[in-house]
């Protein structure tokens, strides 16, 4: 079992604090770390990672301090969002160079085994400069895995990745998880972290806002106002007759839609109640979507809640 423990843990730069007294765990499986931009899940990374220090409280793996603590490290992967390559090395001469500063028995074989985990094989001996973003994620999840760490760390690792690569990304990760590794991955996009993650950690403006699984999270939810895009047969009677019940706030008709918007405050009544209110005026229900679900509001109701 390996384990981060982050105890009561702040990193301010200057007069700015990036990460504001955070206490959690993150233990094997897939975590996912998330957050709107700017909410300090990179600066939380590399603390956990040994690239900076906690300015105050503790950032341990299995109770071993990882600040400049260099057994630690050999621990831990990291692929950061931030390029920081060399464009002029080949992809294979990248992650070989990891595999050497590691210190592997066998530094050649490792890098192949890794290059073959993420599918670049093919495109080993190109150099990184021809590479396209989701090559380069590729190849830098190469140079974190070539070393086999029990701990994984990813910051927004799908930016740049097409729709088969981010598949099988999330099936590798996915694995790595069943077999006992701690992963963990930044996102700021909430279908990634619903598809993935086991456990989820909500960081936002620095602090610690919320913890739990997805349903967990999105159960904190259920109380907020919800806000609904609503075409019907007819919209008019529909609005007439969603004003009359207690689980609406307000009811707007959006021409350019040609549509209702809907804000219910009772998110368990208005969803019983809006297929029996058109039934029985024998009203049609062509599109019923929620407008408010980007992960935006969901982070602002998680911090004023």
């Amino acid at each position: 079992m390996t384990t981060i423990e982050i105890t009561r843990a702040s990193r301010w730069f200057g007069n700015v604090v990036a990460v504001n007294d955070v206490t959690m765990a993150i233990g094997p499986g897939v975590t996912g770390l998330l957050g709107p931009n700017g909410a300090g899940k990179s600066t939380l990374i590399h603390m956990m990672s040994g690239f900076l220090a906690p300015s105050a409280g503790t950032v341990t793996l299995d109770g071993a301090p990882i600040w400049r603590n260099e057994p630690v490290y050999r621990h831990i992967g990291l692929v950061p969002e931030r390029e920081g390559m060399y464009d002029y090395l080949t992809g294979g001469e990248f992650v070989l160079a990891n595999a050497e500063l590691h210190g592997l028995p066998d530094p050649a074989a490792a890098a192949r085994e890794a290059l073959a985990t993420v599918d670049m094989t093919a495109a080993a001996d190109r150099r990184i400069s021809t590479y396209s973003k989701g090559m380069r994620q590729r190849v830098k999840m190469a140079s974190a895995l070539v070393h086999q760490p029990s701990v994984l760390l990813l910051d927004e690792p799908f930016n740049g990745m097409d729709p088969r690569q981010r598949m099988q990304l999330m099936t590798l990760l996915r694995r790595m998880g069943e077999e006992g590794r701690t992963v963990l991955f930044s996102s700021h996009i909430l279908e990634e972290v619903e598809q993935l993650a086991g456990h989820i950690e909500v960081i936002v403006a620095g602090r610690h806002a919320a913890s739990g699984d997805f349903r967990r999270i999105r159960r904190l939810m259920t109380d907020r106002p919800h806000q609904y895009l609503i075409r019907s047969s007819d919209d008019r009677a529909l609005a007439a007759a969603l004003i009359g019940d207690p689980s609406t706030t307000s009811i707007e008709v959006d021409a350019a839609e040609r549509a209702l918007r809907v804000q219910a405050h009772d998110f368990a009544r208005f969803t019983t109640e809006l297929p029996r209110l058109a039934r029985d005026r024998g009203i049609r229900l062509l599109t019923v979507s929620p407008s408010d679900e980007s992960l935006e509001s969901v982070f602002s109701y998680l911090i004023s809640a």
